[in-house]
């Protein structure tokens, strides 16, 4: 195994960096909340009208937006940049393969999957066509670095072990356990170089794997907290108005100096940026709505106040988009 040492810009996001919650938009929120909740074990915070939070063990984690007969979001095709996948992160292999176990008995195909060799993951599509991994990581020390970049692969998943796994720990099953969080995103952007350009250079985060097609970038040598291709995006724009997708996603910063250093790189390279209450915002090269905080989200009042801020931005920059 080699020592990690990655491809570092000028100056790095702050290590103790992570992924937060995001929003989606649900074209029926009745069925959405269905099957987030009785299929995947998300436990339901709050909701209020058309718009509700979900997460694990109280910790806010997706919150869901319903505009009524939005387009599915096009999969395995053609498609736009936005999300290409989030990714739900157990705490262990028994939960992961709890959740299978329930997810069998409820008589739903076998999910998509995929050894990484850092993670063991599973994935499945919502009702609206959005993408959901759901994944353990293996220890960090099993991780395999090579000239900073991680060794990945996309073999196939011991399902049989994952299921003996939660077997043995006999414990049945209760909805996502506590310690459940988003682990990464995937996005779908329309250049890679552009996106390297942004998420690198000015967010700072780290390169820890890259190919042609596909970038993967961490803070403080994990695996992946962004990953993004061009795989059914390559020169797209954003999803036209109507079309289920990507509404926001935070990036949560330990402190507010890292916070500042952040928005310092985002603003010189001329991107506009919002500060609302405690929160700055601002959009990606494709229109993609990200918000940075300081800690997380405690609950679903304090999501809430994310999806205002988040849909207030949103909202202006489609009205002075091109």
């Amino acid at each position: 195994m080699t020592t990690r040492s990655q491809s570092t810009p000028t100056t790095s996001i702050h290590p103790d960096t992570t992924m937060g919650l995001l929003s989606l938009t649900a074209s029926a929120l009745t069925r959405s909340l269905t099957f987030y909740t009785e299929a995947l074990g998300f436990e339901l915070l709050e909701q209020k009208g058309t718009e509700a939070t979900l997460g694990a063990a109280g910790t806010p984690l997706l919150l869901l937006s319903e505009q009524a007969g939005a387009t599915p979001w096009p999969r395995d095709r053609q498609s736009y940049t936005g999300l290409y996948h989030f990714a739900i992160l157990m705490p262990t292999r028994a939960d992961l393969g709890r959740w299978l176990g329930h997810w069998l008995e409820l008589r739903f195909p076998l999910p998509g999957q995929g050894d990484h060799l850092v993670s063991e993951a599973l994935y499945l599509e919502d009702p609206d066509g959005h993408g959901i991994e759901i994944y353990r990581d293996r220890p960090r020390d099993q991780w395999q670095w090579t000239d900073g970049q991680v060794r990945m692969a996309a073999n196939p998943v011991d399902l049989q072990g994952l299921l003996t796994d939660a077997a043995e720990a006999g414990e049945p099953w209760a909805g996502l356990p506590a310690g459940t969080r988003l682990g990464h995103i995937h996005l779908q952007v329309g250049d890679i170089a552009q996106a390297e350009s942004f998420y690198h250079d000015l967010l700072g985060f780290d390169i820890v794997a890259r190919m042609p097609t596909a970038l993967f970038i961490s803070a403080g040598g994990y695996h992946h907290h962004l990953g993004m291709n061009t795989w059914h995006s390559r020169g797209a724009g954003a999803a036209p108005e109507g079309t289920a997708g990507l509404r926001f996603f935070t990036i949560d910063l330990p402190s507010e100096d890292a916070r500042r250093e952040v928005v310092a790189r985002i603003e010189a390279a001329g991107f506009r940026t919002v500060q609302t209450g405690d929160l700055v915002v601002f959009q990606d090269p494709w229109h993609n709505t990200i918000l940075l905080q300081v800690g997380a989200a405690a609950d679903a009042p304090a999501a809430t106040v994310l999806a205002t801020a988040a849909e207030a931005v949103r909202s202006s920059a489609a009205q002075t988009r091109p």
